[in-house]
């Protein structure tokens, strides 16, 4: 936590729960830090890349009893403060964009003890709350990564910049990807696929951006991939997420796999990768998990 938000956490909190403050230093801390915590509760003021670590770190405590953790018990409970640039896992949760606002809703659920229990995607061995994605779209993740590394500000129009910009750079003549699932025919010949645990994919501004109506954190994961990529495609695709409510969106040379429980995605050549808007480097082969009630969130 940090500055002025979190002394008014600590002062909103105060009498409730008892609230220890430590600061992240480094890529990686938040997820050390939680791992190592003994607490019930872990509450992260950031932004989605902090709150993927903090998600990682509890999640990790149960791996010797397995991924559900001890029987009987109860999964690992987080709250979340937004503090990031695009805050997708926040909205998602109906959290206020606004830092004082979900301070005031977080306090009302943890007296209440009214927590939601949510299902988590697992990427290899990546934990991710709403998306992660092999292409184009991690590459330009990964560019928006060392833009705010430079300085620059997260906004949907650096990202809608860069998505332009990284099209005439990516590879758009020979696709590299397969989707596999059991019981099913792969599915060759995909130049992109993004894959969400039920939630947006992001928003643009305030406005949620679907891949599937009517999102939840409890129906398994959902793919979208492409294997045509043309900018005409892509902002057709992106507008119908923007705006149609009732339906998947749909265009010529786009699939869509919904609810499921896992599937492999292989490239023909390394490729981009990317969890909760974080870059993960490059990757030839990774499994895809739908892991149910996995984690508790006071929202």
């Amino acid at each position: 936590m940090s500055g002025t938000v979190c002394e008014l956490a600590v002062r909103s909190l105060a009498g409730l729960v008892d609230v220890r403050v430590e600061r992240t230093k480094y890529r990686g801390h938040a997820w050390e830090l939680a791992a190592a915590a003994d607490d019930e509760l872990v509450i992260v003021l950031g932004g989605d890349g902090s709150i993927n670590e903090v998600v990682n770190g509890v999640m990790s405590r149960g791996e010797d009893e397995g991924r559900d953790g001890a029987k009987g018990s109860e999964p690992p409970l987080i709250a979340v403060i937004p503090g990031g640039g695009g805050n997708v896992f926040a909205q998602a949760l109906g959290l206020p964009a606004d830092a004082a606002a979900a301070i005031r809703r977080v306090r009302d659920v943890i007296a209440a003890q009214s927590y939601r229990t949510i299902g988590l995607g697992l990427a290899g061995d990546r934990y991710f709350t709403f998306s992660a994605g092999l292409g184009m779209d991690a590459e330009v993740v990964g560019e928006v990564d060392r833009l705010r590394d430079a300085g620059r500000r997260e906004s949907a129009g650096l990202f809608l910049r860069t998505m332009v910009r990284h099209y005439y750079r990516t590879e758009r003549r020979i696709p590299s990807l397969t989707v596999e699932r059991d019981g099913q025919p792969p599915i060759t010949d995909l130049f992109l696929t993004i894959i969400t645990n039920r939630s947006p994919w992001t928003y643009f501004r305030t406005r949620p951006v679907l891949p599937v109506p009517h999102p939840d954190f409890a129906s398994g994961l959902d793919l979208l991939a492409m294997r045509q990529v043309r900018l005409t495609t892509i902002f057709y695709l992106v507008s119908q997420m923007l705006w149609v409510r009732h339906r998947p969106p749909r265009a010529r040379d786009v699939l869509a796999v919904h609810g499921a429980e896992s599937l492999t995605v292989r490239s023909a050549r390394p490729i981009a990768f990317q969890v909760d808007g974080e870059y993960l480097g490059e990757i030839e082969a990774i499994k895809f998990q739908f892991v149910p009630r996995a984690l508790r969130v006071a929202a």
